[in-house]
């Protein structure tokens, strides 16, 4: 039997909250795993200012679990006709040049509004209303391959990534995924699109892979990615999102992708940061993603690394298989498959 709805306050609006005795993480149970231990962890963190500063007027697609993360998932990009009035949304460009409303956040009731609906996990843009075609954030996505894991990705991160951006004079904010990668953000300014913002996350990572001593790729395919960390370079690409900082994750104990100081980094468990102890660090320590907006970057380094990287012969890479053919990219083609390289 369904558990009665109720009604919350979140900042002064009210927004339901229905059936919130349903499990949605069997594992931790009616102990730690309800809806209403996820909804609440959300009005927390949203309430907070740190998961608002995260989402706040990006596009944003949801992951939901209406029924739980052992349930059906529905990543829903568009949002839905029927919601409240302080719910808003802003139109965006897919890469087939379609175009949809997608769900803007403005506030916390709207986090916790997406929370009721079964969301887990917020996917925003890499960019901010109104100018949704030219990304604020660079985004490095460290993805550890079968084989490798949580301790690999931190090693390339620690070794290999920091003291790189801190020759190039840039500055990352990193944080868990919630799962074994690792995510690293660079706040940019409002100069350049899709296209270049992601070619100038290629040059980066082909400069991690080439100083990381064979422990990471930026090989696509997987069939050539080895035991390495792959250095996912799409994730810069229109439309392709990353879990957001604070957001939970669809497993087990309930992870959450939480930013973390490099210092952190070096001696962090993942699985030791979830919904039910987030809160308590944040109230403890604060953001540490709280300076990236006083952090704007240009990406002119990037940019004249990947000139360099032309000049070698080192030209675009594949984009996603659902992408569009894009100018100058290679063939899209698994390795193994392409005949003209028997």
């Amino acid at each position: 039997m369904a558990s009665p709805a109720e009604e919350l306050d979140v900042d002064g609006v009210t927004v339901r909250l229905s059936n919130p005795d349903k499990i949605y993480y069997r594992k931790l149970g009616a102990e730690g795993g309800t809806k209403r231990h996820l909804v609440e962890y959300y009005r927390s963190v949203a309430r907070s200012g740190a998961l608002l500063d995260a989402l706040l007027d990006r596009p944003t697609h949801l992951q939901r679990f209406p029924d739980g993360i052992d349930g059906e998932e529905i990543y829903q990009k568009r949002i839905p006709a029927k919601r409240p009035d302080h719910v808003g949304s802003c139109e965006v460009t897919f890469p087939s040049g379609r175009k949809a409303d997608v769900l803007r956040v403005r506030s916390a009731p709207d986090i916790v509004w997406a929370a009721n609906l079964g969301n887990i996990t917020f996917h925003p843009w890499a960019v901010r209303y109104p100018d949704v075609d030219h990304p604020d954030e660079l985004r490095i996505d460290l993805d550890p391959q079968p084989g490798t894991g949580f301790d690999d990705a931190r090693a390339v991160a620690l070794e290999v990534l920091r003291p790189l951006l801190s020759e190039l004079g840039l500055t990352g904010f990193p944080k868990t995924s919630g799962g074994r990668g690792l995510h690293v953000y660079l706040r940019i300014e409002q100069r350049w699109d899709f296209v270049q913002v992601r070619r100038a996350g290629i040059a980066l990572a082909r400069e991690i892979e080439r100083r990381s001593g064979d422990r990471a790729t930026t090989n696509w395919w997987k069939e050539e990615r080895g035991e390495r960390i792959f250095l996912d370079f799409n994730q810069n690409a229109r439309d392709k999102t990353i879990a957001s900082a604070y957001s939970a994750r669809k497993t087990p104990i309930a992870t959450v992708s939480t930013p973390v100081t490099w210092d952190e980094l070096v001696d962090v468990d993942p699985d030791e940061l979830t919904i039910s102890t987030v809160p308590t660090l944040l109230e403890k320590r604060g953001d540490p993603m709280s300076a990236m907006s006083d952090t704007v970057q240009s990406l002119d380094v990037l940019l004249e690394m990947a000139d360099r990287d032309d000049a070698r012969g080192l030209g675009d890479l594949p984009y996603p298989p659902n992408y569009p053919k894009m100018p100058g990219e290679p063939k899209r083609v698994q390795p193994s498959r392409d005949r003209d390289r028997r």
